[in-house]
């Protein structure tokens, strides 16, 4: 299917774009769905007459949907709540009003009140086989049998797909076929020889893919995701105080910019690509707004090497599209092939996938031929296979946050060897996503964004 350039970036909030977005998401759509299926039904029996709606966390969900907000999301989506409505919400406010049991509104004339201390229900014991961010929501009737149910799971970045959809012989990802594409390239060497072959560019063949399936507004559309971003960073740069969750982690990117600025002839790339990942990522922490870039626990990576080559090396809006329309050929690839979930491959998938998208962005505003900037991100994604995902108390702070630090550093040394090569690589960036899902598949479940292994059992509370 088409991965569209929107679908790799979307705006909404933290912490988590598998726990936080793609919950939300899919709690709304039920809603939408089971009201739709309310209004072409005629009067219902007592029987059929739905007294509540529940919702079942499992697998990951269930196991870090505390720290991720999983619950919140959830009753936010109930509530018919999209994460792009809530970018200027006061979200603490609102969850207050909504934390008693509520009527859901668009589900009137229905008198049915949402409880979330009785209606969600975090299953530790039941995962589903097909993802392990499953979620299965229901309409009960007053003796609580489920009259209307569906099963959702949340795949990374947002995505979500449905029981149906996801045990579909195409790939879990609703969309446009890609053969419609002007160049439908599905992996690094069917899109070096289009590439090769029409004597274009990366960017050039992604736009191409974008305008068949998208109106002409593709540069403004752009824009706005770099504009989103940009705004992250330096809200980041600008904000104090402990993040939420019980760590008590202190915000340090603020600290760490103030330093650079008083000492810059002291500071080198690897300090401010720190600072401006982390002020994306505590801005995540903080549940605000960000751009999932492939995935919101990845956030900071590629915001942070665009915003020093704006910043630093004077990018020009031409640059910034090369940069996230490449970043975006290479998201697609890698969702397509195998993971961005860390719940289903570890943080490879999430920060190693961002980190590859970022070197072959960087390279390619550069000026990188095709083969360097596939071997800027083959090199990136490569020295993070095997990383796990082991956040501490199910919150995306540590080890999350100063990841994407040493992830935005990795893809500009990636970009940076890349330039000076041919693109000669021995291993090409398709072999290398593939030891990627091969190496998701063969880890434990305790090192999947489940806070059972790792950083997270060996930090102690004192």
């Amino acid at each position: 299917m088409f991965i569209s350039i929107f679908d790799i970036f979307k705006i909404g909030i933290g912490p988590s774009s598998s726990h936080t977005m793609g919950p939300m998401v899919a709690a709304r759509r039920f809603i939408g769905e089971f009201a739709r299926r309310e209004k072409e039904q005629n009067a219902l029996s007592e029987q059929q007459s739905v007294a509540r709606i529940r919702c079942l966390l499992k697998g990951s969900l269930a196991f870090t949907g505390h720290g991720h907000a999983t619950d919140k999301a959830v009753l936010l989506g109930i509530h018919g709540y999209h994460p792009a409505d809530l970018i200027e919400t006061d979200i603490p406010g609102l969850l207050q009003t909504l934390e008693r049991p509520t009527p859901i509104v668009s589900l009137a004339p229905l008198k049915i009140a949402f409880n979330p201390q009785e209606d969600i229900v975090f299953d530790y014991d039941n995962p589903l086989p097909q993802h392990p961010n499953a979620m299965v929501i229901e309409a009960l009737n007053a003796q609580g049998h489920p009259l209307f149910s569906e099963t959702y799971f949340s795949i990374g970045g947002g995505f979500i797909s449905t029981l149906a959809e996801i045990d579909s012989i195409q790939a879990p990802i609703k969309g446009e076929p890609a053969a419609h594409s002007p160049y439908p390239f599905n992996s690094s060497e069917s899109m070096l020889k289009m590439a090769l072959d029409n004597r274009l560019t990366i960017a050039e063949m992604k736009r191409s893919n974008e305008q068949q399936h998208l109106s002409p507004l593709i540069d403004e559309k752009i824009q706005h995701i770099w504009l989103a971003m940009r705004r992250c960073v330096e809200s980041g740069l600008q904000a104090e105080g402990i993040l939420p969750g019980g760590l008590k982690v202190k915000r340090r990117a603020k600290n760490l910019y103030q330093q650079l600025i008083k000492h810059d002839s002291n500071a080198n790339v690897n300090d401010w690509l720190c600072a401006y990942a982390m002020s994306v990522n505590e801005e995540n922490a903080a549940g605000h707004m960000v751009v999932t870039a492939p995935t919101n626990g990845a956030a900071g990576v590629i915001p942070a090497v665009l915003y020093y080559l704006v910043q630093h090396e004077n990018a020009d809006d031409r640059q910034i599209q090369d940069f996230l329309l490449t970043a975006a050929a290479i998201g697609g690839l890698i969702k397509h092939r195998s993971s961005i979930s860390g719940a289903e491959v570890g943080c490879q998938g999430e920060v190693g996938s961002a980190s590859a998208m970022a070197a072959a962005g960087l390279c390619a505003a550069k000026g990188g031929s095709p083969q360097q900037i596939e071997q800027a991100a083959e090199m990136a994604l490569e020295h993070h296979l095997g990383m796990t995902c082991d956040p501490v108390k199910g919150l995306v702070q540590i080890p999350c946050i100063e990841r994407n630090g040493f992830g935005a550093i990795k893809a500009y040394t990636a970009a940076s060897i890349a330039l000076r090569e041919k693109g000669e690589n021995l291993m090409s960036l398709d072999s290398c996503i593939a030891a990627m899902k091969t190496t998701g598949e063969e880890m434990s479940h305790k090192y999947k964004e489940t806070s059972l292994g790792g950083l997270a059992v060996t930090w102690v509370e004192c």
